[in-house]
């Protein structure tokens, strides 16, 4: 294949290929996929000025090596992973120029989980229910069209590079990009809020929560020091949004991300807004986060101008 760009040397504990997901089935049964943090991978493609959907790949907990098969230009965004081309130190957030030959390393670090690398055009591979999104869970999407994560001595093409000339360009420095200490995570209110006893809600915002070892890209457990009681009993599955928040019995919140099944029977108490999904993402375990309520018309907004700022079209 003429147009390979990229060949994976080591894909470290999962690298998987990613654009901005699948819509439009979950009828069907069939979840988004797509980046976890969706702010990275928006970034690194307008940096890049690739189309937003450009597919990228999403480097889980960093130990990744690839070399490039020609020359291009590149970026990695997402948790502030140490990376050398060759022997020489790059930073993330901005354009890089690679040439044939040259071997990217990322190395590992316990500030994010996550990191995304982009290339001039996007990754090119067979789209599966119209995305190229690799779901492992549902055996969708990837390299392979199957949801196999990517693999040692895999090659990526790539599409048509639009811009040429974009080397060093990165967000503005006004810009904060940085993942907070004890991030506060917006949630509005959604699904079964007004069946939790006012004492559930107000307890949900009212304590810290640590992000636990029980993460994937499905979902992610919390606890807090204190469980929400009087938490609505279990009700007959019905559609669930990306970004839930669900209760079972124990009490211990669980967000539901990307890969999520798109049912579920536990009550729903709220839905985290974009930018909280996007941190949440990042969160290694032993993290703590604290939860705030916000109106659906303030979370309405951000994405609104979220979309027109990355021209996200739907």
């Amino acid at each position: 294949m003429a147009n390979q760009v990229v060949q994976i040397q080591q894909p470290g504990l999962l690298a998987t290929l990613q654009d901005y997901g699948r819509y439009g089935h979950l009828a069907q049964g069939i979840t988004h996929g797509g980046p976890m943090d969706e702010r990275a991978f928006l970034w690194a493609n307008r940096l890049l000025g690739n189309d937003f959907n450009a597919a990228q790949i999403e480097v889980t907990l960093g130990q990744f090596k690839a070399t490039f098969l020609r020359d291009t230009l590149f970026a990695v965004t997402g948790a502030e992973f140490p990376l050398r081309l060759n022997d020489q130190m790059v930073k993330t957030w901005r354009v890089l120029q690679a040439r044939a030959g040259d071997t990217l390393s990322i190395g590992v670090n316990d500030l994010g989980l996550r990191c995304y690398l982009a290339v001039s055009g996007g990754f090119a591979a067979p789209s599966v229910h119209g995305s190229v999104a690799t779901v492992v869970r549902d055996g969708l999407g990837g390299l392979r069209q199957d949801g196999t994560p990517l693999q040692k001595g895999d090659a990526l093409g790539a599409h048509q590079a639009k811009h040429k000339t974009l080397e060093s360009r990165r967000p503005s420095s006004r810009l904060n990009l940085s993942i907070p200490p004890q991030p506060l995570l917006n949630v509005v209110p959604a699904g079964q809020w007004s069946k939790f006893a006012r004492k559930a809600r107000e307890l949900l915002v009212g304590q810290s929560y640590e992000v636990t070892a029980q993460q994937d890209r499905m979902g992610v457990r919390l606890k807090g020091m204190h469980k929400l009681t009087d938490v609505p009993q279990s009700m007959i599955s019905e559609p669930l949004p990306l970004g839930s928040i669900q209760l079972p019995a124990d009490g211990q919140p669980i967000a539901m991300m990307n890969d999520h099944q798109t049912l579920g029977g536990y009550p729903k108490i709220g839905v985290l807004t974009w930018t909280a999904r996007c941190l949440l993402a990042q969160l290694p375990a032993g993290r703590k986060v604290q939860f705030r309520w916000q109106e659906l018309d303030e979370a309405q907004r951000e994405l609104r101008q979220v979309y027109r700022f990355f021209n996200i079209r739907r």
